[in-house]
């Protein structure tokens, strides 16, 4: 078990668009730094929950077989929690909604052009400053939003707009980096300016990213067809995640 931090210890903040990317992304690296004395903060930025969804918010939760009587999001907090303490880490859940409801009504659409309707970036980027005031951060960790999702582009826009002026390693997006030959990368030529930094993880901190993984149980069938496919992805991956931009202790 990871030791609680010191009150005097350096503050890595992790940016998360969902309940699962920057464990997906990074565990292995959150779980390092958590081991090595940090304290670790992953921020959810779309983790509201929504009464009553309808239409595809709502298909985007009966498809993965839960009734529309369940409060998806209220479940999916509870599986990061679950997943941030095998890290080590603590979790901040901010209450904005997620795209499906913020207007985007299909999985297409969800990877598509950001809405001109879609309003979200000024009060995000709001909120990430105070964020940032709040807990002071020596590292941020980000999504470079491989994939194209629209909460991950909105995450970037809402990042620039704070301007927090602390140094951002900006993660590569599992799974969606490993999807394809060649996956969506709106922001390609701003991170290829960036320097690549490595992440090489011990067997104990790719355990537990695996653990913390599987914590997220509402999503495995979808992302990966199961545990079993998400330790297939995993291994994959293998044992360095990548990032660009600011050096990891």
């Amino acid at each position: 078990m990871t030791p609680a931090p010191r009150p005097d210890a350096p503050v890595a903040l992790a940016l998360s668009p969902h309940l699962d990317d920057a464990v997906f992304s990074c565990g292995g690296t959150l779980a390092r730094l958590a081991g090595a004395g940090w304290r670790v903060v992953v921020a959810t930025l779309f983790a509201a929950s929504v009464p009553d969804p309808t239409g595809f918010a709502l298909a985007c939760q009966t498809d993965k077989g839960l009734g529309p009587e369940v409060d998806y999001m209220a479940l999916r907090r509870d599986e990061d929690a679950a997943a941030l303490a095998a890290l080590g880490a603590e979790p901040v859940w901010l209450p904005f909604r997620e795209a499906p409801h913020r207007g985007y009504g299909s999985a297409p659409a969800l990877f598509g052009a950001p809405l001109a309707s879609d309003a979200i970036g000024p009060v995000l980027a709001t909120a990430i400053g105070d964020l940032c005031r709040r807990w002071r951060p020596r590292l941020l960790l980000a999504p470079q939003a491989v994939g194209g999702h629209v909460d991950h582009v909105r995450a970037i826009e809402a990042i620039d707009g704070a301007a927090p002026g602390v140094p951002t390693a900006w993660w590569r997006d599992f799974p969606y980096v490993l999807r394809g030959q060649d996956p969506a990368e709106p922001f390609r030529d701003r991170f290829a300016r960036l320097p690549p930094v490595e992440a090489a993880l011990a067997p104990a901190d790719r355990e537990a990213k695996r653990s913390a993984c599987r914590a997220y149980a509402s999503q495995l069938g979808f992302q990966f067809g199961g545990p079993d496919g998400l330790d297939a992805m995993l291994e994959r991956a293998g044992p360095t995640e990548r990032f660009r931009g600011a050096a990891l202790p």
